[in-house]
């Protein structure tokens, strides 16, 4: 079976494929159908079964793309596993229907994964949330569009950031200037999240306005925030202690998003992560939801996804005892 799809112009359609043919290859391999594509059209040849399945795909991506999304490699085997699989509701519907408008001068932000969705629709449904998982997953990224779409709405009246500065401990007194320009470095990847989201003007005015706030986590101790959305960043680095004080800081009508990554613990040695204290001890409780991503989650380079696949692999070999780490001449054993 043949069937050849056509598009209004050459550069939508590499539009639709993210401007990488490697989405055809993605869409070919997940469908069992071939796939080519000149100008504006796409031929489809293979079974019946596999040409239909293919043809939805594209179709599912047309509708991603019209709603403004951004068609990446990640989407496109998103969709294509989801049409396969034959999941419910339509990829393009769900994805759609999680958009997250920060800002009207900046495109919407899209969930472009399955363990995406599961988290942007865990934030809206539950009060605290907890994303766990590898670097370059989204958390803290989707938290923060999270954050500013329930603030442009008026569900919240603000929008709190925090992070423990880890690594500042008894050294920070050492370090120049005062103490905000001593803390901001610890700050910045929150700085760098809210920018990329809003106009430079616009976060600027928003943080003048105290609409959000950037700050340690030391300074959450005494305070009750109401109304407000906080995202805990890199809550693997916070002590038992500190996570109960800040998730005893929840006030009326707020919710947290909690991100972190229990292999990259920075605390000293023998003190315990609050992170992994509260995946313990609150998988039960009524409005605490965790959500685990995977290395397939992972939306930066596709060498970070496997790096991360090799960490993993390594770490359980050593833990099994099928391997031992390699002991650096002049290091201690």
């Amino acid at each position: 079976m043949i069937e050849t799809l056509t598009y209004e112009t050459p550069q939508f359609l590499q539009r639709l494929l993210g401007h990488d043919l490697a989405g055809l290859r993605i869409i070919a391999d997940l469908c069992g159908a071939q796939v080519t594509s000149r100008e504006s059209w796409v031929r489809i040849e293979g079974p019946e079964a596999a040409v239909s399945a293919a043809r939805e795909v594209f179709i599912q991506l047309e509708k991603v793309r019209r709603n403004g999304g951004d068609i990446t490699p990640a989407m496109i085997r998103l969709v294509a596993e989801s049409v396969v699989a034959e999941h419910g509701d339509e990829p393009a519907g769900l994805i759609h229907a999680l958009k997250l408008v920060t800002s009207l001068k900046k495109p919407p932000v899209l969930a472009k994964t399955r363990g995406q969705i599961g988290y942007v629709q865990a934030m809206k449904d539950h009060e605290v949330v907890f994303g766990i998982g590898p670097a370059g997953t989204g958390k803290t990224y989707l938290a923060m569009a999270q954050g500013l779409h329930l603030l442009r709405e008026k569900q919240v009246q603000r929008l709190v950031l925090t992070r423990p500065a880890v690594e500042a401990g008894e050294a920070l007194g050492f370090l120049p200037g005062d103490l905000k320009e001593k803390i901001f470095p610890y700050l910045r990847p929150l700085y760098d999240a809210l920018f990329e989201m809003l106009d430079p003007d616009e976060a600027e005015r928003m943080i003048e306005k105290g609409a959000v706030e950037i700050a340690p986590l030391a300074y959450m101790r005494g305070r009750t925030l109401k109304n407000a959305f906080i995202i805990l960043d890199e809550a693997q680095n916070t002590t038992t202690e500190q996570m109960l004080m800040f998730l005893t800081r929840l006030g009326d009508g707020a919710r947290c998003v909690i991100t972190g990554d229990p292999s990259q613990v920075d605390l000293r040695r023998h003190v315990r992560s609050g992170l992994r204290e509260a995946v313990e001890v609150l998988q039960d409780v009524p409005g605490v939801r965790f959500v685990t991503f995977l290395s397939k989650d992972v939306v930066r380079l596709p060498v970070v996804q496997r790096i991360i696949d090799a960490y993993d692999r390594h770490r359980a070999a050593v833990e099994k005892g099928r391997a031992h780490p390699k002991v650096v001449p002049g290091d201690p054993a």
